[in-house]
């Protein structure tokens, strides 16, 4: 290896059922006098919300609740978010969700000591200061954003999306409690494991990988592949939902470490022009894109087909590797996720445009495994479109 790895990470994660019991205990143990919890108006009127606040009343510590955040959130979410916060003096952010929640929560915690706004951060190491505390609680088992140094938001305006990409947006805590997954529907279980699957794939296959993030990658693959059936057709069994949990925690961490690739770049048109969820464009997506990709890697690729289960004994290299993209759409179809973009009601006269946005997001491209050109991406959106 030529190369120096580095590796930061969220400073403390607590794992298990019954962990968000140690909320208030924890955010105390961080100094916090005055928290501001943020969630979706969805999730705020439930248990999960309702008894995280309770925790950290029995702590002794006073609550500043902002439960506005909506799916693929603009930057005015944080924005809002990191305005009340200084206002009302909040000394720790937690976040309680899914991915854009914890995303709108990250930013928040470093716009209070950050001047400016969210927007004027988006890039890589733009962010100059420390932020806040933060705690972050997902209750989805999807976007590893509990782990990561990333905060995406979707700008409507101009019809595009882009992250905060800096160390200072790394939590200060990760609690997974996976008993908050429990109540999950079926098809947002499927959608947010199969972005978890993206994460792990792309990230084990990515040119930055290394020896660390490889071996949290391709756990990953596995436990995802093992129980993500499984929790969306009995998601009240404990074993689905902490085998899910793991894997997208393991996913997250090797998306810190290695980054993702070219899933991501094409998914992010999809957001930003036509509004589709970020899990639902990567679970579309991912088959599409792992056909395109094996054979710039092929032993990689054999070892993720043989993680999802895939039997490649007597199998060339090149044979396995193609197998890897296969069982990924079975997996897909057997939960339920779209089949190609026509599903999703994405015009096929908008692939040229399409294919020109993902050509703008430039880091994920330059992980991919195989180069991507704007011709090759509009041909991947075509065969999508086709499914």
């Amino acid at each position: 290896m030529d190369r120096i790895i580095t590796v930061e990470g969220v400073k403390k994660t607590i794992f298990g059922s019954g962990s968000i019991k140690r909320l208030g205990e924890e955010c105390k143990a961080l100094g916090a006098k005055r928290a501001i919890i943020i969630a979706d108006k969805a999730l705020a009127g439930t248990t999960i919300v309702t008894d995280s606040l309770e925790a950290l009343k029995s702590a002794s510590i006073e609550v500043i609740p902002y439960f506005e955040v909506l799916p693929e959130p603009a930057p005015s979410l944080a924005d809002a978010a990191a305005a009340i916060a200084s206002k009302e003096a909040a000394d720790c952010v937690v976040g309680i969700g899914g991915g854009s929640t914890m995303d709108v929560a990250k930013a928040a915690a470093v716009l209070t000591k950050n001047p400016g706004s969210a927007t004027d951060y988006i890039g890589l190491g733009l962010v100059k200061n420390p932020g806040l505390p933060s705690v972050m609680v997902p209750t989805t088992a999807g976007t590893g954003s509990e782990v990561t140094f990333t905060a995406v938001f979707t700008m409507r305006e101009s019809k595009s999306k882009g992250g905060i990409n800096s160390p200072y947006l790394y939590p200060s805590l990760a609690i997974l409690d996976p008993e908050l997954t429990l109540s999950l529907p079926p098809y947002p279980t499927a959608y947010t494991g199969m972005d978890a699957l993206t994460h792990a794939i792309e990230s084990y296959t990515s040119l930055q990988a290394h020896f660390l993030s490889e071996t949290q990658s391709l756990s990953a693959i596995e436990l995802i592949s093992g129980n993500l059936r499984g929790a969306v057709y009995d998601g009240s069994n404990m074993i689905y939902r902490e085998g899910m949990l793991k894997g997208s925690y393991q996913a997250g961490l090797g998306l810190a470490m290695a980054g993702v690739g070219a899933v991501h770049a094409l998914a992010y048109p999809l957001g930003a022009l036509f509004n589709i969820p970020h899990g639902i464009a990567n679970a579309t997506l991912l088959p599409f894109v792992m056909a395109y990709n094996y054979p710039g890697n092929t032993e990689k690729f054999a070892m993720i087909a043989q993680a999802l289960g895939e039997g490649i004994d007597g199998l060339s290299m090149r044979e396995a590797a193609s197998k890897a993209a296969s069982a990924v759409a079975q997996l897909s179809k057997d939960i339920g996720i779209p089949a190609s973009l026509k599903e999703l009601q994405i015009p096929v006269e908008a692939i040229p445009e399409m294919a020109q946005g993902a050509m703008k997001v430039a880091r994920p491209l330059a992980n991919n495994p195989r180069p991507v050109t704007v011709d090759s991406a509009a041909e991947i959106y075509r065969l999508a479109f086709k499914g």
